[in-house]
C-alpha cells in the first residue's frame, strides 16, 4: 500500500508495469541505434516499434517456467512482435538491460525527491523569516544556555537541507549511468559507440568501464545520501518532539479537530508524526548499509545485489518522498508558542546572562579565574535556591566595585543580539 503522502509519480514509478515499460524503452533505444548503423533492417525496426508490447501477467506466467525475468520479458515481447523480435536484445546481456533501466528509474525517483526537497527547504526558510525575532532559550546538553531565536533554529535546519539538495544533485549525476557492454564488459558483440549513443539518447552517461554490471558504489552513494537526508529529518523531528514535551511546550505538531492522542487519556496530544519520522529514518540508514554491502561482488558479477536492490531502491525512495511530504506539512503548520518561549527564557532568574557578566568583569580588569569563581558562586546560589541573579550580583560589593549599575544592567537582555541575527540571515540570503 502506498503511503498517502507519497506523490502519484512515486506511487507508480516502481510498479511492475512501469518497470517493464522502462525495459522496453531501453531495448527499443538499442534497436534504433543498431538500425541507424545498418545492423537492423529499417522495416524490422518499424515492426518492432509498432508492435512490441508486454503483459505483466503473461511475463509472470512465463517466468514461473523460465525462472528468469529478462528471458520471460523478452519471450512475451516476442509473442507480440513476431519474427523481427530476433533483433531485440541482440548482443546484449541481462545486466545491460537491467542496470540501464534501473538508472532511468533511479533518476525518475530522484527528480521527484528533488522537488520535495525544494518544497521542504522553502518551508523552513519561510518559517525562519516568520520567527526571526521570536526569542527562545538555546540549550546545550538539554540545559538552558543562552538566548537564540526560533527563526535561527529554522535557518540552521534550512541550510542543512540545502546541503542535502546539493548532495542529492551529485548523487543523481553519479547514478545516471548506463552500460551496453555485454556479458563481462568487453563489448565483444556490440561496438562501444552503440553504448555511447544509446545512453545519450536515454539521457544517461555510459559507464567509462564496466564488467557485467554498473559498479555498485554508485548505488551505495545514492542510498547513503538518502540516509544522510533521513538523519537530518530525524534531527528536526527529534527537536520538535522535545519542544512539544509538556514541561517545555514551545512548539508542537498541528492537532486537528477530531484527532485523538490516546485511547485511555482524552487530554493527550502526542507527537506521533515526528515519532514516525524518527523511526522511519532508521530504515533509510539500514538500507544504506545494505547498499554498501552490495559493492563487493564475485569476479565480474554475481546476483547477490539484485534481490536486495529490488527492496531497498523502491523502499528508500518511496520512504524519502513520504517523509519529506510529511515534514513539509508539519513545518508549514507548526504551532509555535512565543509566550511560552519567553516564560522559559526567564525560568532561571537571569542565569542565562552569566557569560555577559563574566566578560564584563574580565574587561574591567579581573582575571578570568577570579571573575568565573565570583559569578559562578552567585549563579549556583540562584540555581539551588532560586531568586533573581541580577539582584544578587548587584548586592555584591566585589561586583559593584567593578561594574556600574548601568554596566551591570547592560549584561541582561537579548535585544542587542538582533544585529548578529540580522547578519546571519543576510549570510544565507534571508
Amino acid at each position: 500500500m502506498i503511503p498517502r503522502y507519497t506523490t502519484p509519480e512515486m506511487g507508480t514509478l516502481w510498479s511492475d508495469q512501469h518497470k517493464y515499460a522502462t525495459w522496453l524503452k531501453v531495448e527499443l533505444a538499442v534497436c534504433e541505434v543498431l538500425s541507424e548503423r545498418g545492423e537492423i533492417p529499417s522495416e524490422a525496426l518499424d515492426t518492432i516499434k509498432s508492435s512490441a508490447a508486454f503483459s505483466v501477467d503473461r511475463i509472470e506466467e512465463i517466468e514461473h517456467t523460465t525462472r528468469h525475468d529478462v528471458v520471460a520479458f523478452l519471450t512475451n515481447v516476442a509473442e507480440h512482435t513476431g519474427p523481427d523480435s530476433r533483433f531485440i536484445h541482440m548482443g546484449m546481456t541481462s545486466s545491460d538491460l537491467l542496470d540501464t533501466s534501473q538508472a532511468l528509474l533511479c533518476v525518475e525517483a530522484g527528480e521527484i525527491i528533488q522537488r520535495r526537497l525544494q518544497d521542504f527547504y522553502q518551508a523552513l526558510r519561510t518559517k525562519a523569516v516568520e520567527h526571526k525575532y521570536t526569542w527562545q532559550i538555546g540549550r546545550s546538553h538539554g540545559v538552558h544556555a543562552e538566548p537564540i531565536t526560533f527563526g535561527l533554529k529554522m535557518a540552521l535546519w534550512a541550510e542543512e537541507v540545502g546541503r542535502s539538495i546539493k548532495r542529492w544533485d551529485r548523487a543523481l549525476e553519479e547514478i545516471a549511468v548506463g552500460k551496453i557492454s555485454g556479458a563481462v564488459g568487453t563489448f565483444a558483440h556490440l561496438d562501444p559507440d552503440v553504448e555511447t549513443q544509446v545512453c545519450r539518447n536515454l539521457g544517461l552517461q555510459p559507464a567509462p568501464v564496466s564488467n557485467q554490471v554498473v559498479q555498485r558504489d554508485r548505488h551505495a552513494n545514492y542510498l547513503s545520501t538518502l540516509a544522510i537526508l533521513g538523519a537530518t529529518l530525524e534531527k528536526i523531528a527529534l527537536e520538535i518532539r522535545h519542544l512539544q514535551r509538556t514541561e517545555v511546550r514551545e512548539a508542537e505538531e498541528p492537532f486537528r479537530k477530531g484527532q485523538k492522542g490516546s485511547s485511555a487519556m482524552p487530554h493527550k496530544r502526542n507527537p506521533i508524526l515526528t515519532e514516525q519520522v524518527c523511526g522511519m529514518a532508521r530504515l533509510l540508514r539500514t538500507n544504506a548499509l545494505a547498499a554498501v554491502e552490495n559493492v563487493a561482488l564475485w569476479h565480474e558479477r554475481d546476483i547477490s545485489h539484485s534481490s536486495v536492490e529490488r527492496i531497498i531502491l523502491p523502499d528508500s525512495t518511496t520512504l524519502t518522498d513520504y517523509l519529506l511530504g510529511k515534514m513539509t506539512r508539519l513545518i508549514s503548520g507548526l504551532v509555535v508558542y512565543p509566550e511560552r518561549m519567553l516564560a522559559n527564557l526567564n525560568l532561571t532568574g537571569g542565569l542565562i546572562f552569566s557569560q555577559k557578566v563574566l566578560l564584563a568583569l574580565i574587561e574591567s580588569g579581573q582575571t578570568r579565574e577570579d571573575a568565573y569563581t565570583l559569578v559562578q558562586r552567585h549563579a549556583m546560589d540562584v540555581w539551588e535556591h532560586g531568586g533573581d541573579f541580577r539582584q544578587k550580583l548587584a548586592g555584591d560589593p566585589k561586583i559593584t566595585s567593578k561594574l556600574t549599575e548601568q554596566k551591570l544592567a547592560d549584561c541582561f537582555g537579548y535585544d542587542n543580539l538582533k544585529v548578529n541575527i540580522d547578519h546571519i540571515f543576510k549570510r544565507i540570503g534571508l
